[in-house]
């Protein structure tokens, strides 16, 4: 058939009965019925075959490729296209194959029981990812919506919150939109597997860090070797986090561009990159932390350890920024119109940078910061080391 093929319709905990005309003539026509055990069982019998998810996902796919052109659906809860299973079978199938029958998503469900205005929530997600990833969301007078991956997940939402944000409150609303659904607090296990937890944390003070940068030196895990707050603040807002752009993080030490980078913009990807065992550890410890585990570590020396990395949208070069050879290897690999900041505090590294510059262009600036600290019973400034920032800015090919 030409056109799409595969139609991918959102299904509700209502089941056939609430799907809209578009959807039931898209699952009426399919020669291939694919969902999870829960979906396809809401479907009544009519000898078409179907095909239940298995792991790895790959296989199922697999399967579904050897149908392309043949009218297939995949059934999938509430809105596939919000952190559903359309985008991987974008991925895999490419656009021109698929058409979307959203159903009502679970957000939207939630935000309503709640009596929560929608698109003043946080949406998102702990259903194959780790949990760890909510923290960065946990902020003062938030109010968040989260996809849970089981019936556990609740009572491992209530123990970050514990810990961050007592004051808040946890709200577990189950099998949302069927004759089974069920609200109720944290002390409501045991809790039904298809579950999404609201969290209001309104009536906090503290919780997790804002997600601006600048985060207290004190925020992270280190050993002395991490660029000061002042210096890190400056340096993000010279490469510019943006949703989907890429980080490489060069000489990375305890993490603290990376994460930055990570916290400051949805989408945003890093790749921290540190030669030292004991700091790369100490770097995933605070990436979980910070809620953004997602940051890819890679121990290794540069420039050596780069290579087939993705090209990197921005770079950071901290430490090993007195090697030449890591800056040209970066500025190489980054895409056009990408973004180089490097900070040196030592004189050979200075005349590194110097050297790009000459070679490269870009701005050099020297930022002196000194802090107020106790000098016997009163306060002084104290200086901390100047640091050399240079920040170039790669061309694009002509008429790109």
């Amino acid at each position: 058939m030409s056109g799409p093929w595969l139609d991918v319709v959102g299904i509700g905990e209502d089941g056939t009965a609430g799907l809209g005309p578009a959807a039931r003539e898209a699952l009426g026509r399919a020669k291939l019925i694919i969902g999870g055990r829960r979906h396809l069982a809401m479907v009544p019998e009519d000898g078409r075959p179907r095909l239940a998810w298995d792991s790895p996902l790959a296989a199922t796919l697999e399967r579904i490729a050897a149908e392309a052109g043949r009218p297939c659906t995949v059934l999938a809860t509430g809105d596939p296209s919000w952190f559903g299973v359309a985008r991987l079978l974008r991925q895999r199938f490419g656009q021109q194959a698929i058409r979307v029958h959203p159903g009502i998503p679970a957000f939207a469900l939630a935000a309503a029981r709640m009596g929560w205005t929608l698109e003043a929530c946080t949406c998102t997600t702990v259903h194959g990812r780790p949990l760890d990833g909510l923290r960065r969301h946990l902020v003062p007078g938030a109010r968040v919506l989260v996809l849970s991956e089981d019936g556990g997940t609740p009572d491992r939402v209530a123990a970050i919150l514990a810990e961050l944000a007592p004051n808040a409150t946890l709200t577990v609303l189950e099998r949302l939109g069927g004759p089974a659904e069920r609200i109720v607090g944290a002390e409501g296990r045991p809790f039904a597997d298809l579950n999404t937890v609201a969290i209001d944390l309104t009536a906090c003070r503290t919780a997790a860090p804002s997600p601006l940068p600048g985060l207290p030196d004190n925020a992270f895990e280190h050993d002395g070797q991490l660029t000061k707050q002042e210096a890190r603040a400056l340096a993000l807002a010279r490469l510019e986090p943006a949703v989907g752009r890429l980080l490489w993080d060069i000489g990375a030490g305890c993490g603290s561009i990376a994460i930055e980078w990570s916290r400051a913009a949805a989408g945003a990807r890093a790749v921290a990159v540190e030669r030292d065992a004991t700091r790369a550890a100490m770097l995933g410890r605070n990436a979980a932390r910070l809620g953004v585990p997602e940051i890819a570590v890679v121990q290794g020396s540069a420039p050596g350890c780069l290579d087939g990395l993705e090209p990197p949208d921005a770079v950071f070069v901290g430490g090993g920024g007195r090697d030449p050879v890591v800056l040209e290897t970066a500025w190489a690999a980054l895409r056009p119109d990408g973004r180089l900041v490097a900070h040196a505090v030592t004189l050979e590294s200075e005349r590194t940078l110097l050297a790009f510059h000459a070679d490269h262009g870009g701005d050099l600036s020297r930022l002196a910061v000194a802090r107020a600290e106790p000098v016997g019973g009163l306060l002084g400034w104290r200086p901390l080391m100047p640091v050399t920032q240079l920040v170039a800015r790669k061309p694009c090919a002509p008429g790109a």
